[in-house]
Order: structure tokens, then C-alpha cells, then sequence
């Protein structure tokens, strides 16, 4: 359905995004932050389904500044890689891979209003951007390694957030998502009898019932926010 362009952060670095775009008029636009396996097979599925949904869908390539290219698996060696490179990325000089999203974003808004949705690494950037990135509507974090710790719930969002989380998920203790449901009482979060990455259909984790509630959830939170 969809097709990878380039797009042009401000600092002049150019970088690849893939684009699905809906069948009609875009009710608004949804950019899709990726797991640490890169814009692969099922990311870009998600961006599809959410460009079937009548969005235009905009997944950015959240490690080429550190590598080019990255499509990885869900086996334990992709894990160590892309563990490695979200390593590397995190420790750019600032604003980093923000500034990538900032220009997705800026891409994204030729459709209408802009949310943005991003899961693992990409939901903690997702949790960040609606903190510091211009020109977004709603933001939706799906388990967001890191973004229950203190550096990370101390950020102030700037527009309405959803986070979906699960309560077996061992890179996030469940007492920590307590703590941030009590330090952000305008965030709505859903905690799900799951583990990490229950979204995707291409893990062991995948939990179908957890995944088609969050995403009901998502598409009623962006109707509202987008539309």
C-alpha cells in the first residue's frame, strides 16, 4: 500500500520514511514510530492499517543516523542489534533522532491534524515528542521501554496522551506505571494482562485480544483528537 520517501530533518540530514496513504480525503494524519527492528515488515503493516483506517500513515527510519538501512526480525540476535543502535541513537547530541519526527510531523500535517503513536523504543519517543515536538494533536505510546522512569515522567505533555501498557511486561515494572499514572493524572492509561510487545503479531508476545483493544482504544482517541 505504501511507498518509502525522503524526507529533510533542520539540520539538513536527509532520511528515509515510509508513507501509506489512505483510499480517500485523509481524515488527518498518523506518524508511526518504530520498535528497535526498524521500519520492517510489520511496522509498515501497522502504518497500513492505519492509512485503511483514513489516515495518511508516516513511519520515519529512527536509526539512520547511526546506520541506514535496518530491517530486522524478532530473533535474539536482531534484539542485540537493535538494542545496540537504539544505544547508539540515544546517544546522539541533541535534539537527535527528535528532530526526524519533528520534520515527519511537519510532513504529516499537509493531511490535517497529527497524531503520533510509536511502540518500545518508539513509544518512550512517542512520550517524548509530546513533550517537545511542534505541530502534534494526540500522542499514543504503547509501552514505552523507559518512559516510567523518574528522567522520563518528569516530562510535561503538551497534548493528550494515551499509553497502553502490560502488566507482565519485564522492562516495565508494573509499580513504575503506577507511579506514572499518579504523576500524570491527564494521561490515560490502560495496563493489559500482557507482556512487552503484545501489539505485534510477529512475536511470541503477540496478544490478540490486548492488541485489538488498545488499537480500538487509539482509533477513538484519534478520531477525537484528529477529526
Amino acid at each position: 500500500m505504501g511507498q518509502f520517501i525522503d524526507l529533510t530533518a533542520k539540520d539538513g540530514f536527509t532520511f528515509p520514511a515510509y508513507v501509506a496513504e489512505p483510499a480517500g480525503t485523509p481524515r488527518g494524519a498518523v506518524v508511526v514510530v518504530p520498535e528497535i527492528f526498524g521500519v520492517n515488515s510489520h511496522i509498515r503493516s501497522v502504518a497500513d492499517g492505519y492509512a485503511a483506517e483514513g489516515y495518511l500513515a508516516v513511519s520515519p527510519s529512527t536509526f539512520h543516523r547511526v546506520k541506514p538501512g535496518v530491517e530486522l526480525g524478532y530473533s535474539e540476535a536482531d534484539m542485540n542489534a537493535g538494542f545496540a543502535l537504539k544505544t547508539a541513537v540515544e546517544a546522539l547530541p541533541g535534539p537527535g533522532v527528535m528532530q526526524d519526527l519533528q520534520a515527519a510531523v511537519e510532513y504529516a500535517g499537509r493531511a490535517g491534524k497529527v497524531g503520533i503513536v510509536g511502540y518500545c523504543w518508539g513509544g518512550l519517543l512517542t512520550w517524548r515528542a509530546a513533550a517537545s515536538v511542534a505541530g502534534l494533536s494526540a500522542a499514543v505510546p504503547y509501552y514505552g521501554g523507559g518512559m516510567t522512569t523518574p528522567e522520563e515522567t518528569a516530562r510535561q505533555p503538551r497534548v493528550p496522551v494515551m499509553a497502553h501498557f502490560g502488566n507482565q511486561d519485564h522492562w516495565i515494572p508494573l509499580d513504575s506505571i503506577e507511579t506514572f499514572q499518579k504523576a500524570h493524572p491527564e494521561v490515560e492509561v490502560h495496563v493489559y494482562a500482557s507482556g512487552h510487545g503484545f501489539n505485534c503479531d510477529q512475536r511470541g508476545s503477540y496478544n490478540a485480544g490486548a492488541a485489538a483493544t488498545a488499537r480500538e482504544r487509539t482509533l477513538y482517541f484519534f478520531g477525537k483528537h484528529l477529526g
